[in-house]
């Protein structure tokens, strides 16, 4: 017997099957699910840090304008509105400025050491918002000003706004600081959360998973041992209903492999007992024909049916034997004319020098057909034959014709089988493709129609039965040739 080649596809994918693993690198999933946490928990920190900077920074500055403030309130009780050199001096060194301005008596007033330098920049506390607090943190540590900075704000609702001069060296020293305090406390944060969430995923997703794949490589290296497999572990999520699906799926697998191992040692029991029992029949056929000379009137009448049930064991031993092989091979499937193989069938139907059966051939010498020329051959003999012996074996009336017609139409071409003899009935046509139930002819096997049935579906076409008033009539789609 032949043995077929596999397909290029099936043999790369059976090749990286035995690929060992160890030698592809490729990232697991208890590395991924800590990639992804680490990622995640990151972002949430940048997100978080970002903004806990920007606010800092305000907050400092903040401070500044409530210390002024404490400076504004003096100015507005002293004397005059006038503070001494000595109490500015203080108070200067208290609020950390170089200048205080605030209203006092609807008059603004200055207490600085000198003339109130020049500033690079103005920061309005009060109409700051969240971009700006970022972008000014952004200048603050990476783009400091080397002359003082102008910062006007209130301390509350309700009092008048002050404004102080001071210088950004330490205020950058300030925002540096707290972003290394800050950087320090957010990753150790970040590594307890980071190890937590990837300790509760590992036992919650991560061990499930491995466990399911663990079993699944298990039970593929010996999928009938029911040992193998997997035990759900009761879990009421979607793992142990992933468990519980696996478990029957294993079962059932299990199950059917071995009754399929059964049926294949059956078979191949039945397969030898044919082979053998073909050849003690045809032995005994060859003996049967001897009988024919012999003039005693009851082996005249009793050898022909002898000869006839010998031949009937015979096919039936065959076409068991046919069907019992390994799967068809695979189809070498090229265009090819029609016409030529129509008109042969009616040398393969095997019809007798004195059959009456008529047969008419009708296809166009253009039409061509993509198939396995000798699978497409086997299946309408096989048609061809199913009628040839279906009208032999019932007389009518009617002269006896097959008929073989085909037509193209786009990109398939349609192939009719009919005849005219008794038709089928109900109970055959519910199992008509069917091997060993669709035969209702005495010492039929009913497995002619399973085999044509089969190499139309391999050469990518369909059979059907139409519905007749007389005869049977069998419809057959292919692929045609595609046109240039």
């Amino acid at each position: 017997m032949k043995s077929e080649a596999l397909h290029p596809e099936t043999t790369f994918i059976a090749a990286q099957a035995q690929e060992p693993r160890a030698s592809r690198f490729r990232l697991g999933l208890s590395g991924r699910v800590f990639l992804l946490t680490i990622t995640l928990v990151g972002l949430c920190e940048i997100l978080i840090y970002v903004p806990t900077v920007a606010n800092y920074r305000m907050m400092w500055l903040s401070d500044r304008i409530a210390a002024a403030h404490v400076a504004a309130l003096v100015i507005n009780a002293a004397p005059d509105h006038t503070v001494s050199p000595e109490l500015a001096d203080r108070l200067l060194t208290g609020v950390r400025a170089q200048a205080i301005i605030a209203d006092a008596d609807g008059s603004r007033k200055v207490i600085a050491r000198g003339p109130p330098p020049a500033v690079s920049r103005v920061i309005n506390l009060q109409s700051s918002d969240l971009a700006q607090s970022i972008g000014g943190a952004w200048e603050t540590l990476f783009h400091p000003s080397a002359t003082p900075i102008r910062v006007i704000g209130r301390y509350r609702e309700g009092f008048d706004p002050v404004e102080v001069i001071v210088d950004e060296a330490p205020l950058r020293q300030a925002v540096a600081a707290f972003c290394l305090r800050l950087l320090g406390t957010s990753l150790t944060i970040a590594a307890v959360v980071a190890g937590l969430v990837f300790f509760v995923l590992q036992r919650a997703i991560v061990r499930p998973v491995r466990r399911l794949v663990s079993n699944i490589t298990a039970f593929a290296d010996d999928p009938q041992e029911t040992a193998r497999v997997i035990v759900p572990s009761g879990r009421n999520d979607e793992v142990g209903d992933a468990e519980v699906a696996l478990a029957r799926m294993e079962m059932s697998l299990a199950s059917e492999l071995r009754a399929k191992r059964h049926l294949a040692d059956l078979g191949l029991s039945v397969s030898k007992i044919n082979h053998e029992m073909r050849n003690l029949l045809t032995t005994a056929q060859l003996l049967g024909d001897r009988l024919e000379g012999v003039t005693d009137p009851v082996v005249q009448r009793v050898a022909p049916r002898l000869v006839a049930t010998l031949g009937r064991a015979i096919r039936f031993c065959e076409e068991t034997l046919a069907y019992g092989r390994a799967t068809e091979c695979h189809p070498q499937q090229r265009p090819f004319p029609l016409a030529p193989l129509l008109a042969d069938q009616a040398d393969l139907s095997g019809r007798g020098p004195d059959c009456a059966v008529v047969f008419r051939e009708r296809c166009a010498p253009d039409i061509s057909v993509h198939a396995d020329p000798e699978q497409l051959s086997r299946a309408l003999a096989n048609l061809v034959r199913n009628a040839v012996q279906a009208m032999q074996a019932e007389a009518t009336n009617r002269a006896p014709v097959v008929s073989l017609e085909a037509s193209r139409a786009g990109d398939s071409v349609t192939i009719l089988v009919t005849d005219n003899g008794p038709g089928l009935p109900a109970r055959a046509r519910a199992h008509l493709f069917a091997p060993f139930k669709g035969s209702t002819r005495p010492g039929g096997t009913g497995l002619g129609l399973a085999i044509a049935a089969e190499l139309i579906e391999l050469n990518g076409g369909t059979i059907t039965l139409d519905q007749t008033e007389v005869g049977v009539r069998f419809r057959i789609t292919l692929p045609a040739e595609k046109r240039a």
